[in-house]
C-alpha cells in the first residue's frame, strides 16, 4: 500500500493548477497531446469513435477516446488529458508487483516489491505518466494480461476467468502503441514456458486456457485488425519513414543503435527535454547498479545454468522484444518515449540486481547496519524521484519550451477575451487555407480554447488565418489580432 501511495503521489501531485496562475507540471501542453484532445472532443461532438485516428502520423485510438471522458468531464484543461496517463502508470505499479509474484513464485513477495518499488520511483516512467501520451498505456496491458494469463494457469479455482481477463487485456494493448503489435512473440513464448513448467498438472486444462486467452485478444483486436486491412499504409505509418532500413549504411546504423539505446539506462539517456532530464541516464545510479547486476546474475541463470525456460527467459525475451523497434528506428536516439514498453523488464532485472546485492552485504553486515543502509536507500530513491521530477526538471526553462507553455498562456489570455471581440490568430508560416488541415503547432491552442471545430469558432469569434488571408481581410476596429511563428 505504501508503494501505491508513493507511485500515486509522484504521478498526481501539481499535475493540475491549484489556482490560475498556471503553476502546473508539465508546464504548458505539447501540440501532440493537443491534437489528442482535438480528436477527442470531435468524437464527443460526432458520437464517432475511432479505432484508429489517422491525424499526426496515425494514433491508435483507445487512450484518445478515454481523454474524451475525462475531457467531458473536467472541460479543456491540459490535466484532463494527463489525468488517465497518471491512473495508467498507478495501475503499472500494481500490475508490476502481482506480475512478478505470480511469475516468479508467490514466495519471492520481496522480490515484487522491489520491482514495483523501483518503477514507481523512477523518473522515467512518472515523467510519461503524466503526459497525455498513448504509450504509457502498452506497459499496463502487457504486464496485466500476462498476470492474468499466468494466474490461469496457478490458480485452482476461476481459472478461465483469469485467462479470459488476460485475453481481453492483451487483446485491448494493439489500441495502444505501435511498438506492443511486436508481442505476440512474447506470448508465444509464455505459452510455450507454461505448457513446459506444467509437467503433473492437467495440461488439457492449460492448453484450453491458452486457447481461451488467445480467442478473447483475437476478438477484442478484430476492430483494428480490419481497420488495417482496409488501410495497411497506416499499419507503419510514420515507422516506416524513420527506419534505419532507409538510411545508406543500415548495419552501421544499427550498431550505433544498439549502443545508445544500451546505455541509455547508465551512460546518456534521452537528450529530449520533453522525455527525460537531457543526457541523464533513465536509471538513477542506484537503480542503475542494480540493473547491470540483475542482468548479469539473469543471464548467467540462463546460459549457465541452461535455464532456458525460467522466469528470467520470459522477463529477457520481453526486454529484446521491445528493444528491436527500438533499435531499428532512425530519429531522437536513446529515445526514451519509444523505449517505454522496456520498463516492466527493466524494474524486474532491477530487482533481482538489487536482491542479489542484498544477499551479499547480508554476508558482510549485521542486521542492524544492514537494514539502516536500505531505509537510507529508500528514502533516497524517493526523495530523487521529487527532486528530480519537480525541482530539476519541473524548474528549468528549457520545459516550458519543450511543452509549448507560450501557447498555453496565449489561449488564456484569448479565453479571457469576450465573446463579442473578433479575434484574429494569424500563422505566418501556414500554406493554404486555415480550415480543419491546421498546423500541427496550431494545436495546443485550438484545444485550450475549443475552436477545433468550424462551427465553434463562429460562436467564439475566433479566426485562424495565414498571412495572405489575414492581409486581405478587413480587420475590425475592436478585433485582437495575434500573429503566431
Amino acid at each position: 500500500m505504501s508503494i501505491l501511495i508513493i507511485a500515486s503521489f509522484l504521478r498526481l501531485y501539481n499535475l493540475a493548477p491549484a489556482d490560475n496562475s498556471g503553476g502546473f507540471l508539465p508546464p504548458g501542453l505539447y501540440p501532440d497531446e493537443a491534437m489528442n484532445g482535438n480528436n477527442a472532443q470531435e468524437a464527443l461532438d460526432t458520437g464517432n469513435f475511432k479505432v484508429f485516428y489517422p491525424e499526426n502520423f496515425g494514433r491508435e485510438g483507445l487512450f484518445i477516446n478515454i481523454q474524451a471522458l475525462f475531457i467531458n468531464k473536467f472541460g479543456h484543461q491540459p490535466w484532463a488529458l494527463r489525468l488517465p496517463s497518471a491512473i495508467f502508470g498507478i495501475l503499472t505499479v500494481l500490475g508490476l508487483y502481482f506480475f512478478t509474484k505470480e511469475l516468479f513464485g508467490g514466495k519471492n513477495e520481496i522480490l515484487a516489491l522491489l520491482a514495483a518499488f523501483l518503477l514507481a520511483t523512477s523518473f522515467w516512467h512518472i515523467n510519461f505518466s503524466r503526459i497525455g501520451f498513448r504509450a504509457i498505456t502498452a506497459p499496463f496491458f502487457l504486464t496485466w494480461a500476462l498476470y492474468f494469463l499466468i494466474k490461469s494457469i496457478n490458480a485452482d479455482r476461476r481459472h478461465i476467468l483469469y485467462a479470459l481477463a488476460g485475453g481481453l487485456l492483451y487483446g485491448l494493448g494493439f489500441y495502444s502503441y505501435i511498438a506492443y503489435r511486436a508481442t505476440p512473440i512474447l506470448i508465444l513464448f509464455a505459452g510455450y514456458f507454461i505448457l513446459e513448467k506444467s509437467s503433473g498438472k492437467n495440461q488439457k486444462q492449460i492448453v484450453k486456457n491458452f486457447i481461451m486467452f488467445l480467442i478473447a485478444a483475437f476478438l477484442i483486436a478484430l476492430p483494428i485488425g480490419f481497420y488495417f486491412l482496409r488501410h495497411p499504409a497506416d499499419f507503419l505509418g510514420r515507422t516506416a519513414g524513420i527506419s534505419i532500413f532507409n538510411s545508406q549504411a543500415p548495419l552501421k546504423d544499427l550498431t550505433f543503435n544498439i549502443l545508445k539505446t544500451a546505455g541509455m539506462f547508465n551512460v546518456a539517456g534521452d537528450f529530449n527535454w520533453r522525455h527525460n532530464i537531457a543526457g541523464r541516464p533513465l536509471l538513477f545510479w542506484p537503480a542503475g547498479i542494480f540493473f547491470l547486476t540483475g542482468a548479469y546474475f539473469s543471464l548467467k541463470k540462463i546460459f549457465k545454468g541452461k535455464q532456458w525456460l525460467s522466469p528470467e527467459s520470459i522477463v529477457w525475451i520481453w526486454f529484446l522484444i521491445a528493444f528491436l523497434p527500438v533499435v531499428i528506428s532512425d530519429e531522437g536516439l536513446p529515445h526514451a518515449l519509444r523505449s517505454i514498453l522496456m520498463v516492466p523488464p527493466v524494474f524486474i532485472l532491477s530487482a533481482i540486481g538489487g536482491l542479489k546485492i542484498y544477499e551479499f552485504l547480508k554476508l558482510k553486515l549485521n542486521l542492524t547496519l544492514l537494514l539502516s543502509v536500505c531505509y537510507l536507500l529508500f528514502s533516497l530513491l524517493i526523495f530523487e524521484a521529487y527532486c528530480n521530477y519537480f525541482i530539476t526538471w519541473g524548474q528549468n526553462p528549457n520545459v516550458k519550451n519543450a511543452f509549448a507553455y507560450n501557447d498555453y498562456v496565449i489561449a488564456q489570455h484569448l479565453n479571457s477575451l469576450s465573446k463579442e471581440i473578433p479575434k484574429y490568430v494569424v500563422i505566418k508560416d501556414a500554406q493554404g487555407k486555415i480550415e480543419r488541415d491546421t498546423p500541427i503547432s496550431l494545436q495546443t491552442i485550438l484545444f485550450l480554447t475549443d475552436t477545433f471545430d468550424n462551427k465553434k469558432r463562429k460562436e467564439k469569434n475566433f479566426f485562424y488565418l495565414n498571412k495572405k488571408e489575414f492581409e486581405s481581410e478587413k480587420i475590425l476596429k475592436n478585433g485582437i489580432v495575434l500573429a503566431l511563428p
